[in-house]
Formats: C-alpha cells, sequence, structure tokens
C-alpha cells in the first residue's frame, strides 16, 4: 500500500499532461479556432458558428479519442509481448497479427480487380477495411493460437508469429505486382495509418473491444508479475503457464487487431513506450505499470498527432512518419545501452 502512494505524483501529474495535450491537440488544426470557443463549444454553447461545432465534435474529438485508444492499447499490448517473452524489443506486432491485417486490406484493394465487380464495389464500402482487417487478423490469431498449443518454448511462439508476418509481405508483394498504381496507391495511404477517419459510432465498437482487453489485462497481473522471472517460477506459484500464455496472446491480438482495423499500422508507440514508462517508474510491478503505459502511450500518440497536422496547415503528415521519428531513436539507444532494463 505504501508503495503504491509513491506512485501518486506521477500518475496524477501525467493525467493532468493527458488532460492538457487532448485540449491542446483538439484545439489546433488547419482551421483556426480560438481557444476559448473550443472550451465553450464542449459546454454546448451555442452561440459558436456551426461550421467550428461540426468540426470540433466530429472531426476532432473523435480523433483525440482515437489517438488515445490507439497510444494506450498499443502500450499495453507492448508490455505484455515484452513480459510473455522476456525480451525488450518485442512490439504489439510480433505475433504476426498486423499482418494479417494489412494481408485481409491488400486482398481488398489490390485483388479487387482480380476478383471481379461485385468485390471492388464492396471495396469502397465503409466498413470493407475494418471488416477486411479484423477478418485477416482473426486468421493470423486462430493460426498463432493453434500453434500455441503445439509448442512448449515460448520463443518458438514468437519465430512462428515472424514467419507469419513474412509470408504474408510475400502474398503483398505478389498482389501489388499484379496491381495498377492507383491501388497501390491507396493500399500505401492505409499503411501509413490514420487516426482521423473514425464515426462516433466506429469509435464506439472501438472503445467496447478496447474495454474488454483492458479489463482482461489487469485480470492476469499476477500471472504477468511472476512471467518477469521465467516459466518454472511462475510454476512454482500455481500459475497455469499455457491458459495464461493464450490468455496474453488473446489479449494482444485483440487489442492490435482492433487498433490495425480502424486505424492502420502504427509503428514503433507499443515497442517504445514500455521503456519509457519502466525508467520513469522504475518499477516491473505490472500493477502500476499497466495504467502508466496506457496513459503515457496515450499521451506520447496525442503529441505525435498534434505535430503529424501540421497546426495552422491544410497539410496532414502521415501518423506512421512521426511515430517512426520518435521510436526509431529509442529502439537505437536500447539496442546501444548496456544498463539492465526493468524487464
Amino acid at each position: 500500500m505504501s508503495s503504491n502512494k509513491t506512485y501518486k505524483i506521477p500518475f496524477l501529474l501525467l493525467s493532468v499532461l493527458l488532460i492538457i495535450l487532448t485540449f491542446v491537440n483538439v484545439s489546433l488544426g488547419s482551421v483556426t479556432i480560438p481557444f476559448q470557443d473550443v472550451v465553450a463549444i464542449f459546454f454546448g454553447d451555442d452561440t459558436i458558428k456551426e461550421s467550428w461545432q461540426t468540426i470540433i465534435l466530429n472531426f476532432r474529438v473523435p480523433k483525440a479519442i482515437t489517438a488515445i485508444l490507439v497510444g494506450s492499447g498499443l502500450s499495453i499490448s507492448g508490455l505484455l509481448m515484452q513480459t510473455l517473452f522476456r525480451n525488450p524489443l518485442a512490439g504489439p506486432f510480433v505475433l504476426g497479427i498486423s499482418s494479417g491485417a494489412s494481408l485481409g486490406v491488400a486482398l481488398l484493394i489490390l485483388g479487387s480487380s482480380l476478383f471481379g465487380g461485385v468485390f471492388m464495389s464492396f471495396a469502397f464500402s465503409n466498413w470493407a477495411l475494418t471488416i477486411a482487417a479484423s477478418t485477416g487478423s482473426f486468421l493470423v490469431l486462430f493460426a498463432v493460437i493453434i500453434a500455441a498449443q503445439k509448442v512448449r518454448n515460448t520463443m518458438s511462439i514468437l519465430i512462428i508469429g515472424l514467419m507469419f508476418g513474412s509470408v504474408t509481405a510475400a502474398v503483398i508483394s505478389v498482389l501489388a505486382y499484379f496491381s495498377e498504381a492507383e491501388q497501390i496507391q491507396q493500399y500505401m495511404f492505409w499503411s501509413f495509418g490514420s487516426l482521423g477517419n473514425l464515426s462516433w459510432q466506429e469509435i464506439g465498437v472501438f472503445l467496447v473491444i478496447y474495454l474488454i482487453g483492458i479489463i482482461a489485462t489487469f485480470s492476469i497481473i499476477k500471472p504477468l508479475n511472476s512471467f518477469l522471472l521465467g516459466e518454472n517460477y511462475a510454476k512454482s506459484l500455481g500459475i497455469n503457464i499455457k491458459k495464461n500464455r493464450n490468455i496474453i496472446l488473446l489479449i494482444t491480438s485483440l487489442l492490435t487487431g482492433v487498433i490495425t482495423a480502424f486505424s492502420g499500422p502504427i509503428a514503433f508507440i507499443g515497442l517504445a513506450v514500455p521503456h519509457i514508462t519502466k525508467l520513469i517508474f522504475t518499477t516491473s510491478n505490472h500493477k502500476i505499470l499497466v495504467p502508466a503505459v496506457a496513459i503515457l502511450g496515450a499521451i506520447i500518440l496525442l503529441i505525435c498527432d498534434t505535430v503529424a497536422q501540421l497546426p495552422t496547415s491544410e497539410y496532414t503528415l502521415p501518423i506512421n512518419a512521426i511515430t517512426s521519428l520518435f521510436g526509431a531513436p529509442v529502439v537505437i539507444w536500447l539496442l546501444v545501452r548496456k544498463k539492465k532494463m526493468y524487464i
């Protein structure tokens, strides 16, 4: 109980920073809206320009909420993978879930001309990309879970996930080779990642799946802490290794799959944020780390999104470009750093 008190100030500061950055993110964009008017819109002031109300409530607020969900979800997924594999360079995409989602989208976009007009008409419907990405993620998840039942070594699951990623990348390359330039461009735009294309209805679906993953994560705090010291130690504590390993895989796949389906593949957040969190909180206790990485992941992605939208400019940079510029130096630093990390 006393140990938790030492973390109240960092949690309080991060929570306040998250709220401030959310307002900053909503306030900035290609259309300049005074901050006081943004606040007034939140409080239901109908005297503000209707166009400004539409921009704030239907575009910027959903985008900020998406950034919070994506940032926290990817960070928690990365933490779970680093704990399960006891590998500081494991991320949420090592299972091949993101690759499966990419393959589903590639079959939809790049394969539309190969499969006929009916398929092509479906390819441009509202929920098509989400359904295609979710289907691809689910199929790879199903394959990984089956493989997990057949192998005893956790590292074998990591290798299997990487192999799934290689196979899907090869199929996507073949599809791209036979596709037209316009289709390849559309697929590339999706692969850049995006936080600003979700409606309130889509955010509702996203939020439900996200909450299921978060609640499930908090239910396995004790097994997560035991995995840090190895599977033999976990067994000595009475932890069911196979059951909890499958739960971790399911949670990671659920969060990663829904994030990729709705926002595309967002790089480096899930890999870098857990390490930054461990440096700030100097603990390996998942009771502290899980909420901490969720808050810090949301903060960092909000910052990246604010930078990406180039305030007062009509241009928006790909979110993946900004997260990569942030995450790549962190990964390089991890590789050359000799001091032992909290893993």
